[in-house]
């Protein structure tokens, strides 16, 4: 009953709304207004609420036009998780035959309470993985086999992580997971969600110094000079001593608990650091003191879904020609002049991969699977390409209902022998025309894979969701 009276109230009202103008003619001492003819809404044209978003296609002037990519260069080190301190390597000569060679379990996989997700580095024969509880691994760069391991945890941090992943919504009992590794004078180092940053010995794997930390850190470190970076949860970016481990300058960001669960990693060029937060924040820092020089906010003013909210910038920035190239969750990708902090060019793209900037161009990819080529210098994009074409699915029905929608989540890219790779969550490495965007080969995982593919004297390694790593060649 109650039901059907509100139905009743509700077309009584829309009645009453609709009569309005009959309503306004017999009402008493002229409320209704003077019998002068009222001004009457038209249908008109519908205007969508999003019409006054940035819309992002193709641009006219650069159809059909060419542009310049450098040809393949021999990748003889891979000494950050993005390549090197300007997080800039552009066309490696890898993974030419594109067949694996070897796979390795590296230890443990991403599970609920635990996430694999610290990008691969190599150098000196050698290819360094972390695993989703913080064991460092040392794997020889042609056989795959195992040279040394070493476990960075300490027990009083595993239990802080733990109290702190239920503090921030986590699952019970839930690890220290996030962190990585770089690599630089003879040294690993290693920052760990279990509250920590170490340096190993390269060649045994031995535990050099460890420095305590207050705050779990989830991004990966960037070694450079004297100094090693790394940026924690709360986005405060420190530098500690390589040689000591003593913190020489921290740096505190605007706190932003949402985060995506990427382990991005600050770029370094001269004496200049670009930090990327999970408030949207990029900023540059002296590298010799931490001073801020100049902060730029990726993010836009006006967004549309709860997703959009996250303002993390979980992609490397990419330092290249002066300008640095990066990307936020929450729709924008810019140029900015490293010594200015001024934009060059912005476009609304969503992403969490950090871009490519290779000769005339910058690749990029967002969340929703989407790769776009951008004449690096004006911001024009040249075309577009949805990577999901052909793989979205639905799964998790009954009986046909309830169904939930299903695209691969993508990693990179990287260009490698003349092909632009991408990894996806679907446990494939997909090969594509850098020049047209059309898919050339594919090569299959054994699992899903959420870290950008990495490459080091001949070969293209990936680190799947699993915790397999995986050569290329």
């Amino acid at each position: 009953m109650n039901r059907v009276l509100k139905v009743a109230l509700m077309c009584g009202l829309a009645v009453t709304v609709a009569s309005c103008g009959t309503v306004r003619r017999v009402l008493p001492f002229g409320l209704g207004g003077s019998d002068a003819p009222q001004a009457t809404a038209t249908e008109g044209t519908r205007i969508s609420v999003l019409e006054f978003e940035q819309q992002l296609a193709p641009s006219a002037a650069l159809a059909g036009r060419d542009f310049f990519l450098p040809g393949p260069q021999a990748a003889t080190a891979w000494t950050q998780p993005g390549g090197n301190a300007e997080n800039a390597v552009e066309h490696v000569a890898a993974a030419s035959g594109f067949a694996v060679a070897w796979r390795r379990d590296i230890g443990a996989g991403s599970s609920r309470t635990r996430q694999v997700m610290a990008p691969v580095v190599a150098d000196a024969g050698r290819v360094f993985v972390m695993d989703g509880e913080a064991a460092v691994t040392a794997v020889d760069a042609n056989s795959g086999s195992v040279i040394w391991k070493t476990d960075v945890k300490r027990e009083e941090a595993e239990k802080r992580a733990s109290i702190f992943s239920m503090q921030f919504g986590g699952a019970s009992g839930g690890g220290g997971f996030g962190g990585g590794v770089a690599v630089g004078g003879g040294k690993v180092f290693v920052a760990s969600g279990y509250r920590s940053v170490s340096a190993l010995d390269q060649t045994t794997g031995a535990v050099l110094w460890s420095t305590p930390v207050d705050v779990p850190i989830h991004g990966a470190p960037t070694v450079a000079g004297p100094r090693v970076y790394v940026v924690d949860v709360e986005n405060q970016i420190f530098a500690f001593d390589v040689n000591t481990g003593r913190q020489t300058w921290a740096y505190r960001g605007i706190p932003e608990p949402a985060r995506l669960m990427r382990a991005t990693s600050p770029a370094v060029t001269g004496d200049t650091v670009i930090a990327p937060f999970s408030s949207g924040e990029l900023v540059a820092l002296r590298a010799s003191t931490g001073q801020a020089v100049w902060n730029q906010t990726l993010s836009r003013t006006s967004r549309t879904s709860a997703l959009s909210e996250i303002r993390d910038i979980a992609g490397r920035p990419v330092v290249s020609r002066g300008i640095v190239y990066a990307v936020g969750h929450s729709g924008v990708m810019s140029a900015i002049d490293v010594r200015t902090g001024e934009p060059k060019w912005q476009l609304p793209i969503s992403g969490v991969n950090a871009p490519l900037a290779i000769g005339d161009v910058v690749y990029v990819v967002s969340k929703d699977g989407e790769l776009t080529v951008v004449n690096r210098d004006t911001g024009q994009v040249y075309w577009t390409r949805d990577l999901n074409e052909g793989r979205v699915r639905q799964e998790g029905g009954l009986f046909g209902f309830f169904d939930r929608t299903v695209r691969p989540k993508w990693s990179g890219p990287l260009m490698a022998s003349n092909r632009l790779l991408l990894a996806n969550s679907d446990g494939e490495l997909v090969a594509f025309d850098p020049k047209t965007g059309a898919q050339t080969a594919s090569l299959k995982l054994g699992g899903p894979v959420y870290i950008a593919p990495a490459a080091y004297n001949g070969a293209v390694y990936v680190l799947t969701d699993n915790g397999d790593l995986v050569s290329i060649r």
